[in-house]
């Protein structure tokens, strides 16, 4: 651990079959004007509660129980938008809303919060604190959560990625932990049980992803690397065992489970980080609105045989801890290189293992679109800086 730093994560995580019991007193810490925030119709497909109930219903009846006057924002897309992001801080201004409660994904766990900071912006909020990143300088609504999918960890981080439909641009923005990370998240696993397994397996390469990009970086001997391969294995594990038996509870907990802690910013303490797969991924969504873990998935693996020359030691070990690839009796530097990539392709294997599509046609992209999102991709990289000549590269070697 060579580099200094600074954790604190103020998320109250309640995780398990008896989660929702904590939403009473949870909500009692706040005012009795509620923006519920959701997506299109899972949760109202979602059992809870009583017999027959939907995870809507029940929500809402504990909020009315607590007294709350509940406003609605319903229909939040899976690449969430942002003139959503504009309705909804409308909706949480004109109703001086005391908290925003996400009840979904990631996609919409991020549009509360990018609505947080909105509702008493001025000005254009997607210049400032998207495309300029700014500091939020104006009061903050707190947002809490019920998850329903795995795979974003928007539960327990400050991140919001929204697209703007008008510009064909998917940003992210991390916002300060302490003031933008839901005050509160529910996780109970069996809320997975009922989501499409292409959408499952989009998650689980989500959270792969996120992994990869805070492992892959740096040389040095960290405990953080350590933590991340037992977390990778784990994943592993437990989503062969999801995929063979979506309702095994204890395969979908640890999905669970390993999404918040692949990106609650644990994993990259005393790290540099890459994320260049991301913002790849990001530009082509814009471009097809594919799923997003789906979308890093088919770019991962082409990625990684254009840097990993340059991170080699890490990628060798990387096949040896979490893939199991085991050293030839030949010595040397090709002996390596044949080591790192065997992981790679352990890792392009294990996706389509998943059933994920391999490759960019499948999702939508067409050959004109790949100089567009080449060219309107954030620069940057870990092993290897990237100029956008090699991001079409990237993305010709996977189309």
């Amino acid at each position: 651990m060579i580099r200094d730093f600074s954790y604190q994560n103020p998320t109250w995580i309640h995780f398990g079959k008896s989660a929702m019991e904590k939403l009473p007193m949870e909500l009692s810490q706040y005012g009795e004007r509620v923006l519920l925030v959701y997506g299109k119709s899972s949760i109202k497909r979602i059992p809870c509660g009583a017999e027959g109930q939907s995870l809507y219903d029940h929500v809402l009846q504990v909020l009315r129980a607590a007294g709350k006057r509940v406003v609605e924002l319903g229909g939040v897309s899976a690449n969430p938008r942002y003139s959503e992001l504009l309705e909804g801080a409308r909706l949480a201004r004109e109703n001086r809303v005391d908290l925003i409660l996400a009840v979904g994904g990631g996609s919409v766990i991020d549009c509360a919060k990018g609505i947080s900071c909105a509702a008493y912006a001025e000005g254009d909020v997607w210049e400032r604190y998207y495309v300029r990143q700014e500091k939020v300088n104006n009061p903050i609504i707190p947002v809490g959560s019920i998850l329903t999918m795995a795979g974003t960890g928007s539960e327990m981080n400050s991140g919001s990625v929204i697209t703007n439909e008008a510009q064909r641009l998917k940003i992210g923005r991390v916002y300060p932990l302490a003031q933008v990370a839901p005050r509160f998240s529910i996780l109970n696993p069996e809320f997975t049980y009922t989501v499409p397994r292409y959408q499952m397996v989009s998650g689980i390469a989500d959270i792969f992803s996120h992994l990869m990009e805070q492992y892959f970086s740096d040389e040095d001997d960290c405990t953080t690397d350590y933590l991340i391969e037992g977390v990778m294995r784990s994943l592993i594990s437990a989503s062969r065992k999801a995929i063979q038996n979506p309702q095994d509870y204890e395969a979908r907990s640890n999905i669970m489970w390993c999404a918040t802690v692949a990106l609650n910013k644990l994993l990259s303490l005393s790290k540099t980080e890459d994320w260049e797969v991301h913002m790849i991924e990001h530009q082509l969504g814009a471009y097809t609105d594919c799923a997003h873990g789906i979308g890093l998935a088919i770019i991962s693996p082409a990625y990684y045989r254009h840097i990993y020359r340059y991170g080699l030691p890490r990628f060798v070990r990387f096949a040896q801890q979490v893939w199991g690839v085991e050293e030839s009796k030949e010595q040397g530097a090709k002996n390596q290189e044949q080591i790192a990539l065997a992981g790679i392709d352990c890792l392009e294997a294990f996706f389509r293992e998943l059933g994920i599509p391999s490759t960019l046609r499948e999702v939508g992209a067409t050959e004109e679109m790949l100089p567009q999102i080449a060219h309107s991709t954030i620069l940057g990289g870990g092993y290897k800086i990237l100029t956008a000549d090699d991001i079409e590269t990237i993305l010709r070697a996977c189309y």
